[in-house]
């Protein structure tokens, strides 16, 4: 029998007993409760508005409006609202929390209720085109537009949803007497404490504004788990822990956080063992259930290893080595007789791009067996995956023999399929290619006009992980500057879920309003400037 059939016959049997049976059932409900031991208090600052501001149309400014003061906050409280009509507050910077406020009455009485309309907006672009007709992919009800209806005069209301903004606008619907909006601030909350590192004192104004607009967003991020985005996404992500555990580990350094999501994940795996990509607290922790993304859950792994250097917590890594290890297991089928890996119809997320995916699930692929196996000898379960070491060099040989072009030096696709950056970035990542090979792979697909091109923060990360791994810490840094730096330029006080630095306008969403402009996946600059501060903070 060929070795793909024995496989498919053993692959058959470990389904029919997991489905018969609950891998992971009787350490469900302890990893549950150890998650919430470890769920955090949030902490709380007021926020007050600093300025009334108006919307100015600006062709130079990013996605083509901007915000300028006029007086008008200094009597804010004084001034009838009724005669006002609407009013737009700058809150001088990116903040997640809860507005405050309440209607103060002019020397009349409220004889009637009051109807506002709130919008909440994280960028003037944002704030200042129409939302309906609605043109997004995805539910309407993300915008942070409210409307409400408050009965009760000269006393604190505060706004049941949470929202992620620093824009905003407050519409007068109705309302028949004399009121002042008084007491305007926002209660915003993380997690995230102080930043417990430090950068050199001549280090390049540059990098510290990158760095000071990586951790507000990581900040932000960190709620009582780490956070996909605070406006939209509410949730956690296993791609976002992994860059988000990175990031703090050079920061914040909280990781109780990153303790909790490893358990909560690990709680919440499926009957066979397999996690989801995303999960939910409320209004109990659950996963979204059908969100199986092969390449997030083979990531699981390396925020565990990631947590155990940190930390030295072998007692977690023991305790929670089961699940790391089964994510690499069930994919093991996919490994051909060629020992290439096959993607087949499993979803793969690498970035918001359209793109041949096998090539750069090679890398992947090859990715979670090495950092698996190092995670294995680290807390002596070395010999569990003794066998992995071994696949993982045939693996590397027959991704080679496959898609390594030695006359381009790229990892290209043998259907003819472009070339794309994120290929070349995962041969790095997994060991397909040395740094001498991976530096010239990068170089000349970052050079090749036709090439399939990173197009988020998320993929960005891994080309600058890929570059250093190369040797290429000047392009690195060039990259950072260029590409995290471009954000700062336009006036990101947290950085955004997507950036093309050729289309301010650019989303997957098909609506630019939808995009988070305070997201995760982007925080990572903090990491590789505390990590390699003789390539970044010179």
């Amino acid at each position: 029998m060929k070795r793909v059939a024995v496989i498919a016959a053993l692959w058959a049997l470990c389904a029919f007993i997991t489905y018969a049976q609950d891998v992971f059932q009787d350490s469900r409900e302890r990893w549950m409760a150890i998650a919430e031991q470890c769920k955090p208090e949030l902490q709380m600052t007021e926020v007050v508005p600093v300025s009334v501001v108006k919307a100015v149309e600006d062709a130079a400014a990013f996605q083509g409006w901007k915000y300028v003061p006029v007086p008008g906050l200094e009597n804010l409280s004084e001034v009838d609202f009724k005669q006002m009509g609407s009013v737009t507050l700058d809150f001088g910077r990116h903040i997640t929390g809860h507005l405050v406020l309440r209607l103060k009455t002019l020397g009349d009485v409220m004889d009637a209720p009051v109807r506002l309309k709130f919008f909440f907006g994280e960028t003037p672009g944002e704030m200042n085109v129409p939302l309906d007709p609605w043109r997004g992919s995805l539910s309407r009800a993300w915008m942070q537009d409210e409307t409400v209806t408050i009965y009760t005069a000269d006393r604190d209301v505060r706004l049941d949803r949470r929202v992620a903004f620093r824009y905003l606008r407050i519409e007068l619907l109705g309302g028949n007497f004399k009121f002042a909006l008084d007491g305007l601030r926002c209660e915003a909350t993380t997690s995230a404490g102080e930043c417990r590192t430090a950068l050199n004192d001549d280090c390049p104004q540059i990098i510290k504004d990158i760095n000071r607009v990586s951790l507000a967003t990581l900040s932000e991020c960190m709620q009582t788990v780490y956070e996909d985005g605070p406006k939209r996404d509410r949730r956690l992500w296993i791609g976002d822990l992994y860059l988000e555990a990175l990031a703090g580990r050079y920061s914040y350094k909280n990781d109780l956080l990153t303790k909790r999501c490893l358990y909560l994940f690990a709680a919440l795996t499926d009957a066979n063992g397999r996690m989801m990509a995303d999960l939910f607290e409320e209004p109990e922790p659950h996963p979204q259930w059908g969100t199986y993304c092969l390449t997030y859950s083979l990531l699981y792994p390396s925020v565990l290893l990631e947590y155990l250097n940190d930390t030295g917590d072998t007692a977690t890594a023991l305790d929670l080595w089961p699940v790391a290890r089964f994510q690499v297991e069930d994919a093991l089928w996919r490994v051909r007789d060629d020992y290439t890996c096959n993607a087949g119809r499993a979803w793969l997320f690498f970035d918001h791009a359209v793109m041949d995916l096998e090539v750069p699930f090679q890398g992947a692929m090859l990715f979670a067996l090495n950092q698996t196996c190092e995670l294995a000898e680290r807390i002596g379960k070395g010999d569990e995956v003794k066998q992995w070491r071994n696949l993982a060099a045939k693996v590397r040989k027959g991704a080679r023999a496959r898609y390594y072009n030695r006359k381009s030096g790229l990892m290209e696709s043998p259907d003819g399929s472009p070339a794309s950056v994120h290929a070349q970035i995962w041969a790095v990542m997994g060991g397909i290619l040395n740094a001498k090979e991976g530096r010239k792979a990068l170089e000349t697909i970052l050079a090749k006009e036709d090439a399939v091109r990173a197009n988020s923060p998320y993929a960005m990360h891994y080309l600058l992980e890929a570059m250093i791994r190369c040797g290429m810490w000047e392009q690195a840094r060039a990259t950072m500057v260029d590409y995290w730096g471009g954000m700062v330029r336009k006036g990101a006080d947290t950085f955004w879920e997507v950036y093309n630095p050729e289309d301010d306008l650019h989303s997957p969403y098909s609506f630019y309003p939808l995009n988070s402009y305070c997201h995760a996946w982007s925080c990572t600059p903090t990491y590789f400037i505390y990590k390699y501060p003789d390539v970044f903070q010179r």
